[in-house]
């Protein structure tokens, strides 16, 4: 019960608005992307459905053959196609003779593209999105040579060996592009040595075993942060301070009588003293030294706008116009592809990589969204759920487009068709095989909730 009323149920509701429009997005197209070429080759679609409907739907209507709706379990969605086995196992329409609008009854390279639709839009609209999100806001990012004051690290940091004001040149030998690459360059390439600068001396760290398993599991905080200082911008009307008070432009360099090297330093340390009252030793007008007091909330907030990092660290700034955006959005699409690949590889054939900690539901994702409505981070999130979703969905299971695709093939290449009976059972171990993953996938997720550190 504690734990259910320590929620902030409004960023649960924003975060849960947007992942189910995220969904219904790729969802419908990527149905659609079944259901336009079943119409082209003749085929008829019986259901047409967002999300999935078992026992009722929330909406349903008849517009010609197809009966079109929404359904109430928000985890997919579906076409059901007249003489295909599917999730519907429809198994007394298999019994009947072959119509000619049924999917059964057309030639195997019909039924292929019919199958690949689905994923070959999802793949498509991820590039799209990628190239849409690079036009209208360009790309921003902190090139690796430019964090110039080096980079604050917590505790596992400090076990792989960084300290606070190193430089990172790159990992395993190859140059660090983008500073917040770190952690993914890491796990990708099970890397061996991270490269640094530590008082202008270069020298390669060994990064010790369980680093990559460590940082799998703090899903997505970063390995190491770039410093940079803790100037105030701005200070709010809800700050409480008991002595002094802090103006615009002071720099903390100082809290409870041990020095401030950075902005995420103070943020780091401040943390661990919510609801106290603490001393901050500010530098006034480049020169003069003052002691503040300052009651802390609940958060641990201060209530003052620090100087953004953009303003003190030479961040990248590349726009595209439209053309230079298509070209750049396949790129970066194909990226992401690779690297759920190079993701999926690695549960089969790293020894750190445990799919119990790998693994996430729908809440997970839904956690990876912003607290507050951010279109950019919306768009992006969405195009890289597309290019996961066309990954997914090709692996060589039965219940999903890639089994399906795989016995087509077969049939292509031999001139033999599997039975109807085998394709009913393989869909059976394959939907078995699916719910199986989900269910675990969705436990491992309330565990991490009730047992979080």
């Amino acid at each position: 019960m504690t734990t259910l009323l320590a929620i902030d149920w409004a960023v649960v509701g924003i975060k849960a608005g947007q992942l189910i429009l995220c969904l219904s997005i790729l969802v419908i197209l990527h149905e659609m992307g079944h259901f336009l070429p079943a119409k082209w080759f003749k085929c008829r679609v019986e259901k047409f459905y967002l999300f999935f409907d078992p026992w009722f739907s929330l909406f349903k209507k008849k517009i010609g053959e197809t009966v079109y709706g929404i359904g109430w379990l928000p985890l997919g969605g579906y076409v059901k196609i007249s003489g295909m086995i599917d999730e519907s196992m429809d198994k007394e329409a298999m019994k009947l003779p072959p119509q000619p609008y049924e999917f059964r009854s057309k030639p195997a390279w019909q039924r292929l593209i019919i199958m690949i639709g689905g994923v070959t839009v999802n793949l498509f609209l991820g590039f799209i999105i990628f190239a849409m999100v690079l036009w209208v806001w360009g790309e921003v990012y902190l090139p690796a040579e430019n964090a110039k004051y080096g980079v604050y690290v917590d505790s596992l940091g400090q076990k792989v060996g960084l300290q606070d004001g190193d430089r990172i040149l790159g990992v395993n030998g190859k140059p660090l592009q983008k500073f917040d690459q770190l952690s993914t360059d890491i796990i990708l390439n099970e890397a061996q040595t991270i490269d640094i600068i530590r008082n202008n001396e270069t020298m390669s760290l060994q990064v010790p075993q369980g680093t990559i398993r460590s940082l799998i599991r703090r899903k997505g905080v970063p390995l190491a942060y770039p410093k940079y200082p803790a100037f105030v911008d701005s200070v709010l009307p809800e700050a409480k301070f008991t002595s002094g008070r802090l103006q615009k432009n002071d720099q903390i360099i100082g809290m409870n009588g041990a020095p401030i090297g950075s902005m995420v330093e103070l943020t780091d340390k401040k943390s661990k003293l919510k609801k106290k009252e603490i001393s901050l030793t500010v530098l006034r007008n480049g020169t003069d030294t003052a002691e503040v007091r300052v009651q802390l909330d609940e958060n641990a907030n201060i209530h003052f706008v620090p100087r953004p990092a953009r303003k003190l660290l030479d961040f990248a700034v590349r726009k595209y116009t439209f053309l230079e955006s298509l070209p750049a959005g396949v790129r970066k699409g194909w990226d992401m592809l690779v690297m759920n690949v190079q993701n999926f590889k690695l549960l089969f054939t790293s020894k750190e990589v445990k799919a119990s900690e790998s693994l996430g539901s729908f809440l997970s994702i839904g956690d990876m969204f912003d607290a507050e409505w951010d279109w950019q981070r919306f768009w992006t999130m969405t195009a890289l759920l597309s290019v996961v979703l066309a990954f997914m969905n090709m692996l060589p299971i039965p219940a999903l487009d890639g089994g399906h695709v795989l016995f087509t093939l077969y049939e292509i290449i031999t001139g033999r068709k599997p039975g109807d009976k085998f394709m009913e059972y393989a869909q059976m171990v394959g939907m078995i095989l699916l719910l199986g993953i989900m269910a675990y996938a969705l436990g491992l997720d309330f565990w991490r909730f009730l047992f979080k550190d």
